[in-house]
């Protein structure tokens, strides 16, 4: 991915609240959930276009539409296109 989108210019791991995504009708808290993921990252990395990883998309998903998790641990790299790529962090 790297070589494609050019250098590295930022790179962060946040931990992201979807505790806002509880609020919102059952059957649509986990797609709720990757829109927030979105914006979030948007809101902080100053990125127009954002690419969530399949293992983050999988980690929001696995438990089904209605029980996305609490929180999630992502690490974002920013690229000198404007272009973020958000990725699922991996914990000792």
């Amino acid at each position: 991915m790297s070589s494609e989108e050019g250098k590295v210019i930022l790179e962060r791991e946040y931990v992201i609240p979807l505790r806002k995504v509880y609020s919102v009708p059952r059957t649509k808290r986990a797609s709720r959930a990757i829109r927030l993921i979105r914006e979030f990252i948007k809101r902080h990395v100053k990125a127009e276009v954002i690419k969530i990883s399949p293992e983050v998309n999988e980690y929001v998903w696995r438990r089904g539409r209605e029980k996305p998790p609490r929180r999630v641990a992502v690490r974002v790299k920013k690229y000198e296109d404007n272009t973020a790529v958000v990725e699922l962090l991996e914990r000792p």
